[in-house]
């Protein structure tokens, strides 16, 4: 009787979970595609209802989150970042610049609405959002970067402290979360010293 081959199998090393990892893009817009618009949306959903602190407590209706997103791409201020894992849109951070009649503060941008689904968390893909902003803001020559959060978010705020984003004000009555007032900080980081 002839011995059926063994067949060889290799235990897969770190450095080849490594190639397992999503595939993660980040890319600012310019226009949104239908697809596109359709991933945004539901990542918003998502990252709302797990309490991603995108501002919304319930998600609005699908048309009226189209219609934020298509307003945000309108506004000349905004520049939208998404990020994506593997090809969909997962999330997105944006950059606000000061409007044009505020000459005092031409020289400070916002990164703001910065999040990611739950389903896309825990790869980098918000921290790579952020760092895309702030590599924006002093291509344009920012000098200043600011930033609010809830305290509540303690991922966002060690990662953004981490980053070397200084904490210059608590905003006691920041946001009212199911009837109850929760702090906010707010942050700025000197693009000098970048």
């Amino acid at each position: 009787m002839v011995e059926p081959k063994k067949s060889k199998v290799k235990p897969i090393s770190t450095g080849a979970l490594k190639e397992l990892a999503p595939n993660m893009l980040v890319e600012r817009v310019m226009e949104l595609s239908e697809p596109d618009l359709q991933d945004l949306c539901e990542a918003t959903e998502k990252s709302i209802v797990a309490g991603g602190g995108f501002g919304w407590l319930v998600p609005p209706s699908r048309g009226g989150l189209e219609n934020y997103w298509r307003g945000v791409m309108l506004v000349p201020e905004r520049s939208l970042f998404i990020g994506r894992v593997d090809g969909v849109v997962a999330g997105s951070t944006q950059l606000v610049r000061p409007t044009r009649n505020n000459e005092v503060r031409s020289r400070a941008a916002t990164l703001t609405m910065n999040f990611v689904a739950p389903w896309a968390r825990g790869h980098g893909l918000a921290r790579a959002l952020a760092v895309a902003v702030e590599e924006a803001a002093a291509d344009e020559n920012f000098q200043v970067l600011n930033l609010d959060v809830r305290e509540t978010q303690e991922a966002a705020i060690a990662f953004f402290e981490g980053r070397g984003f200084e904490r210059w004000g608590v905003h006691p009555r920041y946001a009212m979360v199911d009837g109850e007032w929760i702090a906010g900080f707010h942050y700025f980081k000197d693009l000098n010293k970048v």
